[in-house]
């Protein structure tokens, strides 16, 4: 498959400030992330899954979780430079998640961090300048 377009030298970035609750955000946030990464480059044809939709779905899962956990809005920060993809989810809200083990009797539920755990390259978190958290990932192209 190679390279959408050319992959080096891509740089891009994605802000946006979202609204408490608005579980509305999730897609518009997924859409945007898409958009930013139309220039990133693809996975080798022998790759499990792409890069973009592994984003797209940690993404998701992060943003869901800062919306539903709190009640104060969250900030999505996402930066492209060449093959690596940074995301951040910022809420404004004390203390530190800590991923759940997920048991089959939680449905959906209580799997976000685990499969940010599982899929991204690297993640952690850390307290916010001021209040709150952020927790983020990085994902390289072709990695996924």
């Amino acid at each position: 498959m190679g390279e959408r377009h050319g992959g080096a030298g891509v740089r891009g970035r994605l802000h946006r400030r979202l609204g408490s609750g608005d579980l509305t955000a999730v897609p518009e946030v997924r859409h945007a992330l898409r958009d930013l990464l139309e220039k990133w480059p693809q996975p080798d044809a022998d790759s499990p899954a792409d890069a973009a939709d592994v984003a797209e779905l940690l993404a998701s899962e992060l943003v869901t979780n800062a919306l539903i956990h709190t009640d104060r809005g969250a900030v999505v920060t996402a930066t492209v430079e060449d093959s690596r993809l940074h995301v951040e989810v910022r809420d404004f809200m004390a203390g530190l998640p800590v991923p759940d083990v997920p048991t089959a009797d939680l449905g959906t539920s209580g799997r976000g961090l685990v499969l940010v755990e599982r899929l991204a390259d690297a993640w952690g978190v850390r307290t916010a300048q001021g209040v709150g958290k952020v927790v983020w990932f990085e994902l390289h192209a072709g990695a996924a």
